[in-house]
């Protein structure tokens, strides 16, 4: 009787613990701006629960409308540098950090957000957390792939189904409107000098 009380007991506690857990990841999720459709995904907790909890937060109800499911959007040159410096942020952290799955997606958006704010505190993050969620989703299914540019050797989003022998970054071949004004510039100097640190270290 007494085992099965101990047991009894364990269980319980191990149930509140993983309850507890889950709350955590959607709370991290939602302050980050996640979509419900991505916690339903990532967490176990009831579309109720979920629904209270995001209210509670952000004090209005979860956004409706289709998620951004598009390949094309993170090749777009803008675009393109945020999802890139996120991917290879992702991608070292799988290799060196011990995580994946949830934690991995939330550290890396943490860790993409400080590099956007290192260089201007008042820039806003062109890779929404639901975009990222994403992206991750793309690679996985093999849709797409960090690609070696070949004049800077960082690595850059592109669609797996394109050949990439001769691939050149944006980063390396700007178009002509990117960085017009001079706080432009100097804005985009400092997270290029970001992407290129990033990439490198993902793609030694």
């Amino acid at each position: 009787m007494k085992n099965w009380h101990n047991k009894a007991v364990d269980l319980t506690a191990k149930t509140v613990a993983g309850e507890i857990q889950q709350v955590r990841i959607a709370i991290d999720l939602i302050e980050m701006g996640a979509r419900l459709q991505l916690l339903q995904e990532e967490t176990t907790l009831s579309r109720e629960r979920l629904l209270r909890l995001y209210k509670e937060i952000k004090g209005k109800s979860p956004s409706k409308g289709m998620l951004p499911y598009s390949t094309d959007w993170f090749i777009s040159w803008h675009a393109n540098i945020h999802s890139s410096l996120f991917m290879s942020i992702y991608e070292f952290l799988l290799r060196n950090a011990g995580i994946d799955g949830v934690q991995a997606l939330i550290t890396t958006y943490r860790l993409y957000l400080d590099q956007v704010q290192g260089v201007d505190d008042d820039a806003e993050p062109v890779l929404s957390i639901t975009r990222a969620w994403f992206l991750i989703r793309f690679f996985k299914a093999g849709m797409m792939q960090l690609s070696v540019c070949n004049e800077c050797g960082g690595g850059f989003v592109t669609h797996a189904n394109e050949l990439h022998e001769n691939y050149v970054c944006g980063i390396c071949h700007p178009p002509a409107r990117a960085g017009k004004t001079k706080a432009a510039k100097q804005a985009h100097a400092e997270l290029v000098a970001s992407v290129a640190s990033e990439t490198s270290a993902a793609n030694p």
